[in-house]
């Protein structure tokens, strides 16, 4: 199986069984989606959202957080992982969203990379999620699931050569959704520990069991 075919078995497969994607993160404005996704690095959506409705509450807007301190973002957040650097990041992407663009979320990568503890994952998020543009973020699941489903080559071995090879081969249409099929694959089936191999739809082309070599 040459690794186009192989792109193209799993994304048929995901397009048939997961068709619906979108973040499990919950939110109601691009704000708020940006402030979830920076939380949520290394620790987990069902934790983000237990306590973004208090924080949301509180700070619904950038100029809101912007004129609250560390401390009193730090309140909302101590049980998710590292408050205290995401309460720093939090104040000051949202000074910064006030003094650079007038309050609103930015919609490139340039412009969302330059916020505090945004980087090109988070923004990829922002992109594909709330502008609706063809941008794959790479996270842990996505990472391990490429490589596990032999999608990229063992030498990828950084979220940015990751990223680089699954768009040489996901169609345009495709790459923001190829993010969430990848990645709730990752959750709930192909996990880090103990994957679920005898359930997962992929298992007849999976590297890891079946033994037909990849081509190029």
């Amino acid at each position: 199986m040459t690794r186009k075919d192989r792109f193209s078995s799993v994304l048929a497969y995901y397009r048939a069984h997961l068709p619906a994607t979108e973040t499990e993160l919950n939110y109601t404005t691009t704000f708020e989606l940006l402030v979830a996704v920076v939380l949520s690095a290394q620790c987990t959506d069902k934790r983000i959202n237990q306590v973004t409705p208090a924080l949301f509450s509180a700070y619904p807007t950038p100029s809101a957080m912007a004129a609250a301190t560390e401390e009193d973002v730090l309140a909302y957040i101590k049980s998710v992982s590292y408050p205290n650097n995401k309460a720093r990041h939090l104040v000051g992407l949202s000074r910064m969203l006030v003094s650079d663009f007038g309050g609103q979320v930015p919609s490139t990568l340039e412009e969302l990379t330059r916020l505090p503890g945004v980087g090109r994952k988070t923004a990829n998020v922002i992109q594909a999620v709330a502008f609706g543009k063809a941008a794959l973020a790479v996270d842990t699941h996505v990472f391990r699931v490429s490589h596990r489903l032999g999608l990229v080559p063992a030498t990828c071995t950084t979220p940015y050569a990751t990223e680089m090879a699954l768009r040489r081969y996901i169609p345009e249409a495709d790459v923001a959704a190829s993010h969430y099929w990848l990645l709730l694959h990752g959750r709930y089936v192909c996990t880090a520990r103990n994957p679920k191999c005898t359930v997962c739809g992929l298992r007849e082309i999976c590297p890891k069991i079946a033994t037909a070599p990849i081509r190029p």
